[in-house]
């Protein structure tokens, strides 16, 4: 028992210790952001389960030994940790509404309205699993391209009693253009604007490397054009279309709310209006040209990535392709109200890439540009229910409530 008291408290005080100081150093990359990530989101949980586990092993004299009570000291520093974790997550309640109030040109207050979860309640939280509420109709498998491919479908999630008019969220997955499914991610967001009695509609796209760069926005922007033309049968308004995505799919939701109506983007259906009222990209790859002042150290990852995988061509041949691809060099003045939320802790895309774009959109944008940087967030916060999801969701909500108010006056 001892043994096992150390072993367990070694290894829980490593995945903390990864939650604080996160590791970039291939081969351990992946593993080590799986690790900070879910102790990073699920401190609270990890620490009711560390507790449950040790008091079984104290029971079995685990402590009666000097290993075990070696263990036991470093199982009090981890367990201190965890604390830790939860509170910063806590805490980003308050960096999200300080955030927004600095928003330049539209300062957002994120009142208790926002604050006061429907769907993210307590219990749900506490689960950390998101799970659609008993209010929500789910729509699956719809062909948004009409040829029967998998990957051409989209799901839509409304209140039970939507009736109509009620305004639309896109979501588009990550994955690194190469994995990921519709189902998976951005649910806590989706449920929660759902809840307040929008329609959100999540997507598929192809994925490399069967498919080639720009197959993938190609097939974001056929869906946008599907949801304008068919949202309403669904109780959606067509009027008022955001669109949100993490990850690659934070890329894809930046460039087709730049790219609209790009007939490169747009082939065949080049008259088809793609514009979207609001973007969110979340942690998202906003430069696909692994320039060193936006990725530093993972731009030669990026590189090979794209290169290898979604692209097939060389970035030093073709890179007007590659700046064609990136939200950064797409920025121009019509760009929607955008929403942009990252993590200092990201080890997959680094915090430098948001910190480039935000000023540069900023700079040009006729619209407001919020942005929301996360102390200790790693890259996926959002698709756990977590108390900094909960955050986010909160700022998610006031961002879209007051871009529909100045739309709304804007049209009048």
């Amino acid at each position: 028992m001892s043994l096992i008291l150390l072993i367990w408290s070694a290894l829980l005080a490593l995945a903390v210790v990864i939650a604080f100081v996160p590791v970039r150093r291939d081969p351990i990359t992946g593993t080590a952001f799986v690790v900070g990530w879910l102790t990073g989101e699920l401190a609270g949980q990890i620490a009711v389960i560390d507790l449950a586990v040790v008091g079984l092993l104290l029971l079995g004299h685990a402590a009666s030994h000097r290993i075990g009570v070696v263990g036991l000291a470093l199982n009090a520093g981890a367990l201190i940790g965890l604390v830790v974790l939860l509170a910063v997550g806590r805490r980003a309640r308050r960096v999200v509404i300080e955030s927004l109030a600095a928003t330049p040109d539209m300062p957002i207050t994120v009142g208790p309205e926002a604050m006061r979860p429907r769907w993210g309640r307590w219990w749900r939280v506490a689960r950390g699993v998101p799970l659609p509420a008993r209010s929500i109709e789910v729509t699956r498998n719809i062909d948004y391209q009409g040829d029967g491919a998998r990957r051409h479908r989209l799901d839509i999630y409304a209140p039970k009693q939507v009736g109509s008019g009620a305004p639309v969220l896109v979501y588009v997955h990550g994955g690194a253009w190469i994995i990921g499914d519709k189902r998976e991610q951005g649910r806590p967001m989706m449920f929660e604007l759902v809840a307040r009695g929008w329609v959100c509609v999540a997507i598929n796209y192809r994925l490399s490397p069967a498919a080639t760069w720009p197959d993938h926005i190609v097939d974001v922007l056929t869906a946008i054009g599907w949801v304008k033309e068919h949202i309403a049968e669904y109780g959606g308004d067509p009027s008022f279309v955001a669109l949100a995505g993490g990850s690659a799919g934070g890329h894809l939701a930046a460039l087709a709310a730049l790219a609209a109506g790009d007939p490169q983007f747009q082939p065949g259906f080049e008259d088809v209006d793609t514009t979207v009222d609001a973007c969110i990209p979340i942690y998202g790859v906003l430069d696909m040209t692994a320039d060193r002042a936006t990725s530093g150290k993972h731009g030669p990852g990026l590189r090979i990535l794209l290169e290898h995988r979604v692209f097939k061509k060389k970035l030093r041949e073709h890179r007007p392709e590659f700046e064609a691809a990136s939200p950064l060099h797409r920025i121009h003045e019509g760009a929607p109200p955008f929403l942009v939320m990252h993590g200092t802790h990201d080890t997959l895309v680094p915090v430098a890439v948001p910190r480039a774009f935000v000023p540069a959109l900023r700079a040009v944008s006729a619209n407001p540009v919020a942005y929301v940087e996360l102390p200790m967030a790693q890259h996926a916060f959002d698709v756990t229910a977590s108390p900094r999801t909960s955050a986010t969701t909160a700022g998610v909500v006031a961002f879209l409530s007051a871009v529909r108010e100045r739309t709304a006056a804007a049209r009048r």
